[in-house]
């Protein structure tokens, strides 16, 4: 289990009368595909994952390991503030068929460095799926640092992390941890080309919901070694960044992808794009669909 290149964070599309709309799912996978998205995280941050019920979490995986069959990774989001919940939502996510599990520093509880290689170790140790860490400080209030990420790195069943404090000097750190087993994954959209040049094996994106061709042009660009090619697309794409920016996250990348057809809003305590940004969605949606054709006809000559 390596997962490495362009793998997107998806939302999960609701209804116009907040449900789980199973076919707008469908077809935000099936456009991920056909963009050349290399791996899916189901049931993260961006997916909102706190406001799915269990049969919906359930319903989500299981499509997603259907419609894949195999052809990429499905990684689940399963991190749970407590460790004995991470482990049970882990085993749910083995039985459904994931990949690997996509597991999050505890929020808001604020472990230590010791409490949390005691609970990546015990994740890890249940053996129910493989693990990729996730280091997001801003979202969960603590940061779990290199050298605690360093003790982790050598466990068999921790194949990689992905990392969120955009410092070049956090992703040099990490960077020497790179391995056969064990990859270095950006978790920052604007600073991701910048990560991947400098050797990191791919990013895990919200912005590539909105543009999966692109995302891939840029990671085969830059962990390939071409800077000034991954640069230039990298700039057309800093609009995009800075608009999946202007609200919490999934907001804004929600908001362009109702534009595209897929949901149409999300869930409490969350709201829909406040109308000040409207215009910014219709640009963002405008520079996506051309980001778009023009990297689908290179990746495709």
């Amino acid at each position: 289990m390596r997962p490495t290149g362009s793998i997107t964070a998806l939302a999960t599309p609701f209804t116009a009368t907040g449900e789980l709309d199973l076919d707008a799912w469908k077809r935000l996978l099936a456009q991920q595909l056909d963009g050349g998205t290399q791996g899916f995280v189901v049931a993260g941050s961006t997916g909102e994952a706190a406001a799915l019920y269990h049969p919906e979490f359930d319903l989500l995986v299981r499509t997603a390991v259907q419609l894949v069959a195999g052809r990429v990774p499905v990684i689940v989001g399963t991190g749970n503030p407590a460790t004995a919940r991470t482990i049970e939502q882990t085993r749910r996510a083995a039985d459904l068929g994931a990949d690997a599990a996509l597991v999050v520093t505890p929020a808001y509880v604020r472990p230590t460095q010791a409490g949390l290689l005691a609970h990546f170790r015990a994740v890890a140790d249940d053996g129910a799926l493989p693990v990729l860490l996730y280091n997001v400080p801003p979202r969960t209030g603590c940061d779990m640092l290199p050298e605690t990420v360093a003790e982790l790195a050598g466990h068999p069943a921790i194949v990689g992390i992905k990392e969120a404090v955009s410092t070049p000097e956090r992703m040099q750190a990490l960077l020497a941890l790179r391995g056969d087993g064990f990859v270095v994954l950006s978790g920052d959209d604007p600073t991701a080309a910048r990560a991947m040049l400098a050797g990191a094996d791919g990013v895990i994106s919200v912005v590539s919901n909105m543009v999966p061709a692109a995302f891939r042009r840029l990671c085969d660009l830059a962990t390939g070694g071409d800077r000034t090619q991954a640069d230039a697309l990298d700039a057309q794409l800093q609009t995009l960044y800075a608009f999946a920016g202007v609200e919490p996250n999934p907001i804004p990348v929600k908001a362009v992808l109702a534009r595209m057809g897929i949901g149409h809003g999300l869930r409490l305590p969350l709201t829909t794009l406040s109308p000040a940004h409207a215009a910014a969605a219709d640009r963002a949606l405008e520079l996506a669909q051309a980001l778009e054709r023009s990297s689908r006809d290179t990746l495709a000559s």
